[in-house]
């Protein structure tokens, strides 16, 4: 049977990822977003280990969350929770007004997503968006899978050139932190994350 490590002290943190920053513990040859981090907080005396909640790309910026409350952790990033999303986008092509909706209705419906190396192809569930001008817009989904916003808008056709994540279960992003700053999750934002999970098991 796997070892449980119980913290000593719960830790959630919230975090304005910088772009060019992976959320790998060790990589050669970018850095890493846990150098943020002192090493008493990084791993405690029990074993139990800070780790972000999912990950986001190297060129991907904004939200990230970490703790190291594997119950919470493991609720938000299982599938079948539907957890919401939702990111900044900013595209390559302009896409016009009757185009917008045919975006919003493809992504709504759910697209063919095209192969990548670390994917084949996949169908991409209901997705929602919501324009700001012709090259970018707020999109809100609820998977997780590899490379997901970037391969619905090339299947749409598009490219993305810019991603920010700005919203995670009901935590939204923090404009007053730099890029690549923490922050300690307020009570309040903890107790609606553990609300979340008590909801769901019911």
């Amino acid at each position: 049977m796997r070892k449980k490590h119980i913290p000593k002290i719960k830790f959630y943190f919230l975090m304005n990822k910088k772009s060019g920053f992976v959320c790998s513990t060790v990589s050669d040859r970018r850095q890493t977003v846990y150098v943020a981090f002192p090493k008493d907080i990084l791993a405690d005396e029990n074993g139990a280990k800070l780790h972000s909640v999912g990950r986001l790309d190297a060129d991907t910026e904004g939200l990230l969350l970490f703790t190291n409350d594997g119950k919470l952790s493991d609720f938000l990033t299982r599938p079948q929770n539907k957890i919401e999303k939702t990111y900044l986008v900013g595209l390559k092509n302009s896409v016009s007004s009757s185009e917008q909706k045919n975006y919003a209705k493809k992504a709504e419906n759910g697209l063919v997503l095209p192969p990548e190396k670390k994917a084949g192809e996949q169908k991409s569930g209901g997705a929602k968006i919501d324009w700001l001008n012709e090259n970018e817009c707020k999109i809100t989904l609820t998977e997780g899978k590899f490379h997901e916003v970037k391969r619905i808008f090339r299947a749409l056709g598009n490219e993305v050139v810019f991603l920010r994540r700005i919203k995670m279960a009901g935590l939204v992003l923090d404009e007053s932190l730099k890029p690549g700053e923490y922050r300690t999750l307020t009570e309040s934002e903890i107790e609606a994350l553990y609300a979340m999970l008590e909801k769901a098991r019911l």
